[in-house]
């Protein structure tokens, strides 16, 4: 603190100083712009809610899941990445996937239930923060997995479970179901099942290395293939969303038999190598 409360001694002769800040490069800061982005879109959400504005809270959680798909990107391939950024992007990722869906559930059918609708939603965003806290003290441990379990999460993802808890609006947006008292137990039933996949231990595709490399003869395919599914979630957002979540789910018993045969097959090799 002597920079602040210098000590008396007028003997000394006194220097000069010069107190600047560290200059950070935009590469860093770049990264947490676009995870503060993110952070606006699902506090967007919850306002939404509380106007009963229900689709446009969807679209900003859908818009916060893409912007946090895209600042770790971003940060890696600008080598952008800090300790900082990985905290921040934490800590977004659990108001915008754990804090705003519940919120938006419980003003959109929960509150009917009084008490029981507000612990299901706290489950859930609890489920979101031990989810995300897994995730964080997984990455001091990524060196100790083998190569090709880079393919999978731990648990359902927050976005993605995020996404997957609200099903019931996207089909009430769609009018295919109603919400009143009658659907509590399913919507309550859909929640904790999948606050309990953010939890579990059963692996899911990350999809971490789709499109890192592409071969040249797929490329056109592809783009008009991204294109396509732009323009048809633009068109029909909530049919989209409803059948994406659906294939997600899915994927779920495939990801668990795949990482299972693979992890046989390692343990074969192993023994294989050590009889040998």
């Amino acid at each position: 603190m002597d920079w602040l409360f210098p000590p008396f001694d007028p003997g000394r002769r006194r220097r000069s100083r010069r107190y600047r800040f560290r200059r950070l490069p935009l590469r860093v800061i770049l990264p947490n712009v676009v995870t503060l982005l993110a952070l606006c879109s699902g506090l967007t959400a919850i306002r939404m809610a509380l106007e009963s504005r229900f689709d446009w809270a969807i679209a900003a959680i859908l818009l916060a899941a893409l912007l946090d798909a895209v600042d770790g990107r971003v940060a890696r391939l600008l080598k952008g990445t800090s300790r900082f950024g990985a905290e921040l992007d934490s800590l977004a990722d659990f108001v915008n996937f754990g804090v705003a869906p519940a919120i938006i559930l419980y003003i959109w059918l929960l509150n009917e239930a009084r008490g029981l609708g507000w612990i299901v939603v706290l489950i859930f965003a609890i489920a979101a923060a031990l989810r995300l806290a897994r995730f964080n003290v997984a990455l001091d441990d990524a060196a100790e997995r083998r190569h090709w379990q880079v393919d999978f999460f731990v648990g359902m993802p927050a976005p993605a479970g995020a996404l997957t808890v609200l099903l019931p609006v996207y089909l009430a947006l769609l009018d295919l179901v109603t919400a009143d008292v009658y659907i509590v137990v399913p919507v309550i039933l859909h929640i904790l099942f999948t606050a309990f996949m953010m939890v579990s231990n059963l692996p899911t595709y990350s999809g971490k290395r789709i499109g890192a490399r592409v071969h040249r003869n797929v490329v056109l395919p592809l783009l008009v293939a991204v294109v396509m599914t732009v323009a048809l979630v633009v068109s029909y957002p909530f049919v989209m969303l409803s059948l994406g979540v659906l294939a997600y789910l899915v994927t779920l018993p495939i990801a668990w038999n795949d990482f299972r045969r693979r992890m046989t097959r390692d343990r074969d090799r192993d023994a294989g190598k050590a009889n040998g």
